[in-house]
């Protein structure tokens, strides 16, 4: 039988529940998640009519608005006593991992527990400095935060807290874009970025990134979380 799901194991592993990804928005995809427990995701054109997503349960949970840069557009701000480098403390990574991410569309998701959210996001980090897709901030000698990528896409970025509202998010951003250009000689690099973080939109658009499209990110929980585990 023909399946509209797509199983997404790194949350499964989170939420202690089969997570599914939808491929479609056509009525059989829809129907397809009434016949099973799971938690469901669907990414849809911001311009599609959702009355029959709110039919089969489905509720709004977050915006992802794609900047993207051309190399030649890159704007750098340059920063005495900042460097990047591979050779880091993962324990300090973690940790900022499992404090600054709480914007995200787990967290706005009023049936997923926070701390599951959390967990979330720390396990994907793990997993991104297993696969070596980290590389570490430093700013006078310390680790300051961190940024994440695959091929050219940025995927995170964090700070440490006590070097928050000190002026260096430009910086930091510019120079991780500059090394992503550098790793894999792109032409461009892209990130997505929910409207509640406009502060770090700003950023981007600050160093010439260009606004390329938006998905509209729905949710569904068909049966219920073991948040006892």
């Amino acid at each position: 039988m023909d399946t509209y799901l797509k199983p997404t194991p790194w949350d499964k592993r989170n939420f202690h529940i089969n997570t599914y990804e939808l491929t479609s928005t056509s009525e059989e995809a829809l129907q397809e998640t009434n016949q099973i427990e799971g938690h469901f995701t669907l990414k849809i054109d911001p311009t599609i009519n959702t009355e029959k997503l709110y039919k089969y349960g489905f509720y709004y949970t977050d915006t992802l608005i794609e900047p993207v840069c051309q190399k030649s557009k890159l704007k750098l701000f340059k920063q005495d006593g900042m460097e990047l480098s591979r050779d880091y403390d993962k324990a300090h990574i973690l940790e900022i991992a499992g404090e600054v991410f709480t914007n995200g569309r787990f967290h706005r998701d009023f049936n997923i527990p926070n701390f599951m959210a959390d967990h979330r996001y720390k396990n994907w980090v793990n997993d991104l400095i297993q696969a070596d897709k980290i590389v570490a901030l430093i700013y006078g000698n310390h680790l300051a935060g961190f940024f994440a990528y695959d091929s050219n896409k940025v995927l995170l970025l964090a700070m440490d807290k006590s070097y928050r509202g000190r002026g260096l998010a430009k910086s930091f951003t510019s120079h991780c874009v500059d090394e992503l250009f550098r790793i894999g000689n792109y032409e461009e690099v892209r990130t997505s970025i929910s409207p509640s973080n406009p502060a770090s939109l700003n950023v981007f658009i600050s160093l010439g990134f260009r606004l390329n499209g938006a998905v509209d990110v729905y949710h569904k929980l068909n049966g219920s979380l073991p948040v006892g585990v």
